[in-house]
């Protein structure tokens, strides 16, 4: 039997498959973190978890038989309890149909305790996942706000690049306009045609007959 199938074979005891499914997560990962942290977890009647300091040693590479030297380490160790053990040894024989309990709890012992836990632990798994959800959908909607106003602020700029490269085009032509209009006009100066020589000969040429 699987995950899987564990999980099948209590959903209908659970309610249904996600609950079942949140409760064994919640399970396994309180007597993960239990025995990491070096607690012993004990269940009366099923059995023990807790963690098992191993020393430095030699061993024997099965393949070759050479010596190996294996390093310190700590392992995981589970202690099946006795009412376990009768009912894998046959002592004790499993109840037809309903709970197989290696030994029941009395009536209300459970609903404070575990029942609690498991249900304390399946509500934080379904809240943290309805969080991650609203969150992601958050950022999204930040980012593509983010994104229009990036694209916005693109099309204002363009456009005031547009408005400030016509007004400088305005002001360039209205500069030549009013510099053609202050353009001083060229003088023409007349050229004074020169007296003729005739007529000064001939008023010389009365006087001296005058005179005569």
């Amino acid at each position: 039997m699987n995950k899987a199938q564990l999980v099948e074979a209590i959903a209908d005891k659970m309610g249904g498959r996600q609950q079942a499914a949140d409760a064994v997560d919640a399970v396994l990962d309180a007597i993960v973190r239990a025995v990491v942290g070096g607690d012993r977890v004990s269940v009366t009647g099923f059995g023990s978890f807790e963690k098992v300091d191993r020393p430095a040693r030699y061993a024997r590479n099965p393949q070759t038989g050479e010596r190996v030297r294996v390093k310190k380490t700590s392992v995981p160790r589970f202690r099946a309890g006795q009412g376990f053990k009768d009912l894998v040894s046959g002592s004790k024989k499993l109840p037809r149909g309903g709970e197989v309990a290696v030994k029941k709890a009395p009536k209300g012992s459970l609903t404070g305790s575990a029942a609690a836990t498991v249900k304390k632990a399946a509500a934080k798994k379904t809240t943290a996942k309805k969080a991650t959800a609203a969150a992601k959908k958050v950022t999204a909607k930040k980012t593509t706000a983010k994104k229009t106003t990036a694209a916005a602020k693109k099309v204002t700029a363009k456009k005031t690049t547009a408005k400030k490269a016509t007004t400088a085009k305005k002001a360039t032509a209205t500069a030549k306009k009013t510099a053609a209009k202050k353009a001083p006009a060229k003088k023409v100066t007349a050229k004074k045609a020169p007296a003729k020589k005739s007529t000064a000969r001939k008023t010389t040429a009365k006087k001296a007959t005058a005179g005569r």
